[in-house]
């Protein structure tokens, strides 16, 4: 068995597993991801961060002279996952806790990403990330209709019409009809989406309630439903806005999830999202064997 440190976190209760992996020596496998995620026989979550100066790692390490740390993504079932807009809060506030950054409020620092360098700068009551660059993913096809796919869930009896998105990983966005209720869904299993994007999505469903005010359910790829999405907030509130005209009074966006509330900032092609982050436990645990 090989013993590890790790911290416990949430963002609008989307909670991680933070590993401690400064040398870049720990190779988690996809079983021991998934071990540690396990909300019965590990410790919990919807996902796992190892915490590694970016320098380390060979596939980022062109990024160290820009981003220190880098935070290696892993979804709940031990696939990697590109990023994840609620866990660069909570990496973000993992690093202020230990001295890592100096996290003043109003002072930015970049990590990295599979997704490319994000920049950080920390809030009142929490932290703000600017993703960066947003885009249809079928850009032609929505222009003309309006949509690119439909998706298929339970609690609605026909197929819905969505718009994906790419924030540096997939997002394919479902409008529901006043006839179908948020709380109605059964998101227990993957919607289905057709077509089938080729490295899944995840698929956030939308209602509006007020002016540039959204709620929101997500499931996320490789995770299931989680409590609350970052880049998924994101790419709800774009869609609804894109869908609406994209009016310039309606830039600042609220998005309510099953956790908290979160804001969206868009700025033309770019896309910034803000919101609290908390450490909640710090603990070791033994790994299975590989």
């Amino acid at each position: 068995m090989t013993r590890i440190h790790f911290t416990k976190g949430h963002g609008t209760q989307n909670d991680f597993v933070l590993v401690p992996d400064e040398s870049g020596e720990l190779d988690l496998t996809p079983d021991q991801v998934a071990y540690l995620c396990h909300r019965h026989a590990g410790i919990g979550a919807d996902g796992v961060i190892r915490v590694v100066r970016t320098a380390n790692v060979p596939e980022v390490a062109h990024l160290a002279p820009q981003a220190t740390w880098f935070m290696d993504y892993r979804n709940a079932d031990g696939s990697l996952a590109e990023m994840c807009g609620k866990g660069t809060r909570v990496f973000a506030e993992y690093l202020r806790s230990r001295g890592l950054v100096s996290g003043d409020e109003g002072a930015p620092f970049v990590i990295a990403t599979r997704a490319g360098l994000k920049e950080m700068v920390a809030v009142p009551h929490g932290w703000a990330v600017d993703l960066g660059q947003w885009r249809l993913a079928r850009a032609e096809e929505a222009e003309r209709r309006g949509m690119d796919s439909v998706v298929q869930v339970h609690g609605s009896p026909d197929p819905l019409p969505a718009l994906s998105l790419d924030l540096g990983n997939p997002h394919t966005v479902v409008a529901l009809p006043p006839s179908v209720h948020l709380s109605a869904l059964d998101l227990s299993d993957a919607p289905h989406i057709d077509p089938h994007p080729e490295q899944g999505s995840n698929v956030e469903f939308v209602h509006a309630i007020e002016h540039a005010h959204i709620g929101m359910r997500v499931h996320e790829r490789g995770s299931g439903e989680t409590r609350s999405c970052g880049t998924g907030a994101a790419a709800a509130a774009l869609a609804t806005w894109w869908w609406g005209g994209q009016p310039a009074d309606q830039v600042d966006w609220r998005v309510d999830v099953l956790g908290g509330t979160l804001g969206v900032h868009i700025k033309g092609d770019e896309v910034a999202l803000s919101g609290p982050a908390q450490l909640v436990a710090d603990g070791e645990v033994d790994l299975p064997q590989r």
